[in-house]
């Protein structure tokens, strides 16, 4: 079965009852937990970002804080499983402020959190990958903006 494009869908959902609309998104999200995660985010917390933002920093520090020691092995999926848990809520947000604030609470994170980064080529390419999506999204952003990430970039750039 071929998916609808957007264009369609929306045509689609203009056309029909809100009753039936609301039917259908809740319908959506009994399927998939992630769908579920989306539409409370939409409902409940897209009206104060700082805050959301906030959260899910909160929420990568304590798995920070929970890094499995000398074993890089088991912190490299450790890192990998936040950095989804980070993407994941970039999507949810869908701004470049929200992608560069998050990507670079990652690095900080990897940065102080002690990792011997110089062991492992992987957690190495983690962190420099980081920094380049957050360079690259820091470039969309308004130029009073840019600022004070860029400062902040530089100096985890420096400290490789």
């Amino acid at each position: 079965m071929k998916a609808a494009t957007i264009h369609e869908l929306k045509q689609e959902l203009n056309a029909i009852a809100p009753a039936r609309v609301m039917e259908l998104c809740l319908r959506l999200a009994r399927f998939k937990k992630e769908n579920k995660e989306l539409l409370t985010y939409l409902l409940f917390e897209a009206h104060d970002e700082e805050a959301y933002i906030k959260n899910v920093k909160k929420e990568m520090s304590i798995f920070f804080e929970d890094l499995p020691g000398p074993n890089l092995h088991l912190t490299k999926k450790s890192l990998r499983k936040i950095l989804r848990i980070a993407n994941k809520h970039i999507r949810y947000i869908g701004t470049d402020l929200a992608e560069v604030e998050l990507l670079i609470s990652f690095c900080m994170g990897i940065k102080t959190s002690k990792i011997p980064m110089h062991k492992s080529p992987a957690i190495t390419n983690i962190y420099k990958r980081q920094l380049e999506k957050a360079t690259a999204a820091l470039k969309l952003l308004h130029e009073d903006l840019q600022y004070d990430y860029v400062k902040e970039l530089e100096l985890m750039s420096d400290e490789e």
